[in-house]
């Protein structure tokens, strides 16, 4: 369980209420797999990865991407319970796909922030900044542990 301050939670829904998930998507998702090569491996069934142009045309990637930032939005709606609003999930990505928690720690750190920032520019404070570190860590956590 994690103990949100009332202005970090409000920082964390007022921000992703700014985010257009259109523009965000390439951005974040597709830089991943760019930037991240590594990560490719779990999508072999999209097509071509091979350039960074691959990925940006892709619409397989474009499509998951929106998956995923519908999915962080979930957890945006439900900050307080992200460990059971993500618990599908955290069995998929675990025992079924058998994903590297560490991918997650890529997508949502790095790009995630990345994006936020150049989207937000000075509005992207440290205190927007610290909310969202705190909440993605959440995420990341709650995708990449399995509960026996």
């Amino acid at each position: 369980m994690v103990d949100w301050g009332v202005d970090e939670r409000k920082l964390v829904i007022e921000t992703w209420g700014k985010i257009n998930v259109k523009v965000v998507e390439p951005l974040t998702w597709r830089r991943c797999l760019i930037v991240y090569p590594w990560t490719q491996r779990y999508f072999g069934t999209f097509g071509d990865l091979n350039s960074a142009a691959a990925i940006m045309g892709n619409k397989k990637v474009a499509k998951h991407g929106i998956i995923v930032l519908n999915n962080l939005e979930r957890a945006v709606h439900n900050v307080d319970d992200i460990k059971n609003t993500y618990a599908e999930l955290r069995v998929l990505h675990s025992e079924k796909l058998h994903g590297d928690p560490n991918n997650f720690r890529v997508r949502f750190w790095t790009a995630g922030r990345l994006v936020l920032a150049s989207q937000m520019g000075r509005a992207f404070t440290p205190d927007v900044q610290a909310a969202w570190q705190k909440f993605l860590t959440v995420v990341v956590s709650a995708l990449g542990r399995q509960s026996h």
